[in-house]
Formats: structure tokens, sequence, C-alpha cells
């Protein structure tokens, strides 16, 4: 699989919105729209039966609902950016690390089902850039630097390929990735 199409698409999200300059996130809510129906799609269509064909349903049913919390504990911290909302004050100048912490966990949770999967990892992609458009905007717009805000994004867009790559490389137990999986589900679902 292809580990440089995520870290492409933002980067060159960023490229677009930089060059662009467009001021106001709200042109970009029919593909934000566009983009939760699909994941929903992808979500009911190729994980769930992915993640339910070798366990017990009881146990992915519990991790599917651990992946639900972990996404309403990550909003806690990145205020919604994972919907394209951003709430964060622009007058602050440092950089935002529990924003950055919060979406880093969220885009390794995306990683880990592609699996050499490309109607995932395309999904992904496309929930991926109107999402790097909209923080790409708001950093752009906000008091941070130049320098941070590429920095920011930069590391965004190494997290799914980590994801990725842990998964293909590191994850020996089926039973751990099928969770790991369901817990990708959770996220999915509550975010579409």
């Amino acid at each position: 699989m292809n580990y440089w199409l995520p870290i492409l698409a933002v980067l060159l999200s960023f490229l677009f919105v930089l060059v662009a300059k467009p001021k106001h996130r709200e042109n970009f809510k029919l593909l934000l729209a566009f983009s939760g129906a699909f994941l929903l799609a992808l979500t009911l269509f190729e994980l769930f039966p992915k993640a339910y064909q070798n366990d017990d349903p009881k146990t992915m049913g519990v991790f599917v609902m651990l992946g639900i919390l972990l996404q309403i504990f990550l909003e806690f911290f990145s205020k919604g950016a994972e919907h394209g909302h951003v709430h964060l004050d622009v007058e602050k100048t440092g950089f935002p690390w529990l924003l950055f912490i919060s979406l880093s966990i969220h885009s390794l949770l995306e990683g880990f089902p592609i699996e050499g999967n490309a109607t995932i990892l395309y999904d992904i992609l496309i929930h991926k850039i109107p999402i790097a458009i909209i923080l790409s905007i708001f950093f752009l717009n906000s008091k941070i630097k130049l320098f941070n805000a590429i920095f920011f994004v930069v590391l965004f867009s190494l997290m799914t390929p980590l994801g990725y790559y842990i998964a293909a490389h590191y994850v020996i137990d089926p039973a751990f990735s099928a969770n790991i999986i369901a817990v990708a589900i959770g996220v999915f679902l509550h975010i579409s």
C-alpha cells in the first residue's frame, strides 16, 4: 500500500490553502458532509464485516463502544476538529499541543484498518482532505507562526501511515488487530 498518499493528501491540501487563501471554512461543509457519508458507508460495508468475521460479536461491540467513547474524549481536546469544527483561540501564538495529540491519536487509529485495502485508504483520503483544508485555513488565519503550522501539518500527515505501518509490521495477534479495528470503527461511527 502506498504510504505516501495520506501524506500527499494533507500536504497538498495545506499547499492549496496557502496558495488559494480561502478565508472561510464554511465553503467546505458540503465536502465534509460527503466525506462523512462516505466514511459511514465504508464503516458499515467494509469494516464491520471485517471486524465481526473472526471474533465474538459481544467483544467487538464493546470495542466499538470504546472507540466511540475514545472519540468523545479526543474531541474534548480537539474541540471537534475531526468534524471540521475548529473552535480554538485564533489569538494564541503557541503550538496547539492538545489539538495535535488528539488528532494524532485519531489519525493513528485511521491507519490501522487499511491493511492493504485500497478502498479504505481512498476513503480515509477523502476524509483527510477536507479536515486538512479546514485546519490549514484555521492555522493560516490565526496568529500561529507559519513554521509551527507547517510543523503541525507535516506531523499530522505522518500519523495515518504510521498507524498502517504499525498494524502491518508489529501487530502479530489477529485478535488484537480485530480489537483495534473495532475501536477505529467506533471512532469512524462517531465522526460520520
